[in-house]
C-alpha cells in the first residue's frame, strides 16, 4: 500500500472541508462544537500574543464580538472559543479550507484575495511606511538605495517593494518569515529597513526593549484597507458577520476597541501605540463597504 504524502492529505483535507465550510460555516461550527478564530502572533496592535499562550488586539476584540454573535445564532452561549496562527502565506488557505472560521489578523482586502475568500466591512485602512534605526539617516524610500531591506513573506508590501526597484530604487531583499522576524532582521542591523503596515511597524516599536532606537519615516507607499477574512460565498454567514461589524461600528463600540488599542496602554509592555483614527478609517466606519485596496490608490 502506498504512504500518502503530506502534499496528498492536504489537498484531501481542502477537497473535504472546503465544500462544507463554504456551504454552511454556521452549521460546520456547530458540529465541530467550537468557534476557531485565526488570529496572528506578531501584528500588534491588531493581533499578537502577550507570550502566554492568551491572543489579543483590536481584530480579536471584533472576532470576539463575532464568536458572540455565532453563539447567540446558534443557542449556544458556552460554546468554546479556540486560536489557530496563521501567517502571510497561509491564512487565505485557512480560511478556504475551513480550518478557521474568520480570520482576525491584519489583511489587506484586495480583488486577488477576493476572488478566494469574502471580507467583512473595513475595519482598519493602513498606510505601507518604513521602520528605519533612529540614527540612520534614512528619512524616504529613496534612501533606500544601495541598502538591506526587509519586509514579511506573504505580505502585500513585497508587491510595492518590487514596484519601487522598478522605479529605479535599487535595494537588497530580505524577507522575514513573520513580522517578528522582519522586525528582528532591522534591530539586529541585518536590515536597514523594514517596510509594513504603519500601524503594525508602530506595534512592534513600542514594544521592543528600545522603541526610542526606532522611528517610522517617508512617504506611504500604498493606503489599503484592512478587514476580517470569512469563507466565500456563504451569504447567511457574511451576513451574520456583516451585521455584527456594522452594528458595532453603529454604536460606537468600535471607536472605543479602537481607543482601547491604539490611544491607550497595551500589553505587555503597558506602552501606548499613539496613532489617532485617520480620516479614511473614520469614513469607513461612517459608510461601511468592502471596498478592495484597489479603490484606495491614490
Amino acid at each position: 500500500m502506498k504512504k500518502l504524502t503530506l502534499a496528498t492529505l492536504a489537498a484531501a483535507a481542502l477537497l473535504a472541508t472546503g465544500v462544507a465550510s463554504a456551504a454552511d460555516t454556521l452549521a460546520k461550527i456547530k458540529g465541530a462544537g467550537k468557534i476557531t478564530i485565526g488570529t496572528r502572533d506578531s501584528s500588534a496592535p491588531l493581533a499578537y500574543t502577550t507570550g502566554d499562550g492568551k491572543y489579543v488586539g483590536y481584530h480579536v476584540d471584533v472576532c470576539n464580538k463575532i464568536a458572540d454573535a455565532i453563539k447567540a445564532n446558534l443557542k449556544a452561549p458556552t460554546m468554546p472559543v479556540e486560536y489557530t496562527v496563521v501567517t502571510s502565506a497561509n491564512r487565505v488557505p485557512l480560511v478556504q479550507n475551513g480550518t478557521v472560521d474568520m480570520e482576525c489578523g491584519s489583511t489587506t482586502n484586495n480583488e486577488a484575495r477576493a476572488k478566494q475568500v469574502d471580507f467583512a466591512p473595513t475595519t482598519f485602512v493602513t498606510n505601507v511606511r518604513t521602520a528605519v534605526k533612529a540614527n540612520s539617516g534614512i528619512n524616504s524610500i529613496n534612501d533606500l538605495a544601495g541598502k538591506t531591506v526587509a519586509t514579511t513573506t506573504g505580505t502585500t508590501s513585497v508587491q510595492l517593494l518590487r514596484k519601487a526597484a522598478k522605479a529605479g530604487t535599487d535595494f537588497k531583499e530580505l524577507y522575514g518569515k513573520d513580522h517578528a522576524d522582519s522586525f528582528l532582521l532591522l534591530d539586529s542591523g541585518r536590515a536597514d529597513a523594514f517596510v509594513m503596515d504603519d500601524n503594525i511597524l508602530a506595534g512592534l516599536i513600542v514594544n521592543s526593549k528600545s522603541p526610542a532606537d526606532f522611528k517610522i519615516v517617508g512617504e506611504s507607499l500604498s493606503e489599503e484597507p484592512i478587514a476580517i477574512m470569512i469563507p466565500k460565498d456563504d451569504a447567511p454567514y457574511k451576513k451574520l458577520v456583516d451585521d455584527t461589524v456594522m452594528g458595532l461600528m453603529k454604536s460606537g463600540e468600535l471607536d472605543k476597541i479602537y481607543a482601547k488599542w491604539f490611544s491607550s496602554p497595551i500589553p505587555p509592555r503597558n506602552a501606548t501605540v499613539g496613532m489617532a483614527m485617520s480620516a479614511s478609517l473614520k469614513d469607513a466606519i461612517a459608510h461601511p463597504n468592502n471596498k478592495p485596496a484597489e479603490a484606495y490608490k491614490k
